[in-house]
C-alpha cells in the first residue's frame, strides 16, 4: 500500500478555525426580549390604570370644581358600608351561576371527551356558538324566553315549579322576569361555555387504559368515577369554576336587563357611580374592594381545591 503524502514544500495542513460561538450574554437575554412586548402591554394597558384608578379612589371634589388627591381613606369605608349588600349578593348569584354551569357543564364535557366520537367537532362548535354573536343579544334573547307569556313560564306554572322558587325567594309569584333567578339563568348561560371548554381539555387528557385498569379491578363505573376521573379532572373544575366565577360576579348587564333594582349587584353600582352619578372616587373604591375580594376567595378555593396544575 502506498500513501498519497505533500509535495515538497507545500504548507502543512491546519485544523479550520473554530466559529464564533454566540455571546452566552446575548443568549441569556433573548427570552426578557421576548417577553418585553408583552410586558409593555400589561404596562400600559394594565398596571397604569390601576395606579390611575387607585389615586381616583383617594381623591376628594366634583367634577364641576374637580378633584384632588386628599387621601381620603374613608371612601372605602362609606363605600362597603353603603353597599354590602350588593356585593353579597353579587356573591351570591356568581356562586349559583357557577355551581349551575358545574352540574351542567361537566356531563356534557365528559360525553365530549369520551362518547361523541366522530361529532366531538361538531358539538365542540355547538358550545361556542354563542360567541358568534354579541353578549348583549344573548341577553336580551333571554328576555323573550322569560316573558310572562311565553311557553316556558307557562309551563313552569303548569308543573308549579314558581311556586317553590317563590317559596325560596328566588321568584315573585307567578314570574320569571325581574327576579333573582332570571339573572342567574342569564349569567348561567352566558358564561357556560367558559366551564365547559377547560373541563373537556382536562378529561380529554386522561388515558383511556386508566379506565380499563379500573374496570379490570372490578371497579363499578361510579367508583372509577370517583376515584379516576374526577381527581384527573379536578385541574379543570378549578379552571372553570374559576373563569366562570370572576366575571359573573363582576357582570352588571344581566342584572341590568333581566333584574330590577332588587337584584342589583355591585357591577350595576360601579357603573352607576362612574357614569350617572359621576362620583369617581367611590366607584374607583368599590372596583378595588371588588378586586381585593375576588383576590381572596381565589387564592383560599385555590388552596382549598388542592391543585395548581390549572389548564
Amino acid at each position: 500500500m502506498s500513501t498519497v503524502t505533500d509535495a515538497p514544500g507545500a504548507p502543512a495542513d491546519t485544523a479550520p478555525a473554530p466559529a464564533a460561538r454566540p455571546s452566552r450574554r446575548r443568549g441569556r437575554l433573548t427570552p426578557y426580549w421576548l417577553l418585553l412586548p408583552g410586558i409593555l402591554w400589561l404596562l400600559v394597558f394594565f398596571a397604569l390604570p390601576l395606579v390611575y384608578q387607585a389615586s381616583t379612589s383617594v381623591q376628594t371634589g366634583s367634577l364641576e370644581e374637580g378633584f384632588e388627591v386628599t387621601w381620603h381613606f374613608a371612601t372605602y369605608w362609606e363605600a362597603l358600608t353603603d353597599y354590602w349588600p350588593q356585593f353579597l349578593r353579587s356573591v351570591l348569584y356568581a356562586g349559583s351561576a357557577t355551581v349551575l354551569c358545574l352540574l351542567l357543564g361537566y356531563p356534557l364535557a365528559y360525553l365530549i371527551a369520551f362518547r361523541a366520537g366522530r361529532w366531538r367537532n361538531v358539538v365542540l362548535v355547538l358550545v361556542i356558538a354563542p360567541f358568534f354573536t354579541s353578549f348583549l343579544i344573548r341577553t336580551l334573547a333571554w328576555k323573550t324566553i322569560l316573558a310572562d307569556s311565553g311557553p316556558l313560564v307557562e309551563l313552569l306554572n303548569t308543573l308549579h315549579i314558581l311556586d317553590v322558587t317563590s317559596w325560596l325567594g328566588m321568584t315573585d309569584g307567578e314570574r320569571v322576569l325581574a327576579t333573582p333567578l332570571a339573572v342567574i339563568c342569564g349569567l348561567t348561560y352566558n358564561f357556560l361555555p367558559f366551564m365547559i371548554l377547560p373541563l373537556y381539555t382536562s378529561l380529554e387528557r386522561i388515558d383511556g387504559r386508566l379506565h380499563e385498569a379500573s374496570g379490570d379491578l372490578y371497579a363499578r363505573p361510579f367508583t372509577t368515577f370517583r376515584k379516576v376521573t374526577l381527581p384527573l379532572s379536578m385541574p379543570g373544575v378549578v379552571s372553570g369554576t374559576l373563569l366562570t366565577f370572576i366575571p359573573a360576579s363582576g357582570d352588571y348587564v344581566n342584572a341590568d336587563l333581566l333584574g330590577s333594582t332588587d337584584t342589583r349587584m355591585i357591577g350595576n353600582v360601579i357603573q352607576t357611580q362612574f357614569l350617572r352619578v359621576l362620583d369617581y372616587p367611590t366607584a374607583a373604591a368599590l372596583s378595588f374592594i371588588v378586586m381585593a375580594a375576588i383576590l381572596v376567595i381565589v387564592t383560599l378555593y385555590i388552596r382549598k381545591s388542592g391543585t395548581e396544575d390549572l389548564v
